[in-house]
């Protein structure tokens, strides 16, 4: 099985103590907004792109870099090695742009009370991210 290697960024969104999550009915799945990184692209640039395509939230604001993991998973008859970076953001304003078709259709946003939104991810990984985001969060509130 040939093995496929790539980068990808995110952000983890809270704004009024809830998380942002996108549930996607046609692999029943809920997931962080995250997408690959395009050549020339930086994470931060890409997580902010990423996430104002599939959630369509504009004037979102980087808090705090979460760091990287390595995730692996089968696909396709594929092995996939996917390095994930992760952004703790906030919306700046409730502003949207408008999602092209296929976002939108795939997308669904949930904003999920912190206290439930990481046992609605449906991947481990993106698990630990949230709670992650949410320790981060909660640390830089108590700063304020």
């Amino acid at each position: 099985m040939k093995t496929k290697k790539y980068t990808a960024a995110g952000g983890v969104v809270i704004h009024q103590n809830r998380m942002l999550l996108l549930d996607r009915p046609s692999r029943n799945e809920v997931r962080l907004p995250k997408g690959h990184i395009d050549p020339g692209e930086s994470a931060e640039m890409t997580a902010l792109r990423e996430t104002t395509e599939e959630a369509g939230y504009s004037d979102l604001e980087i808090m705090a870099d979460l760091g990287s993991q390595i995730v692996e998973f089968e696909y396709k008859g594929h092995h996939y090695v996917r390095t994930e970076h992760y952004y703790l953001m906030q919306l700046a304003s409730e502003a949207q742009e408008p999602r092209n078709a296929k976002d939108a259709a795939d997308f669904v946003v949930a904003w999920t009370p912190l206290s439930e939104a990481v046992d609605k991810l449906t991947f481990e990984a993106e698990r630990q991210t949230a709670q992650k985001a949410i320790d981060k969060f909660a640390e830089l509130k108590l700063m304020d």
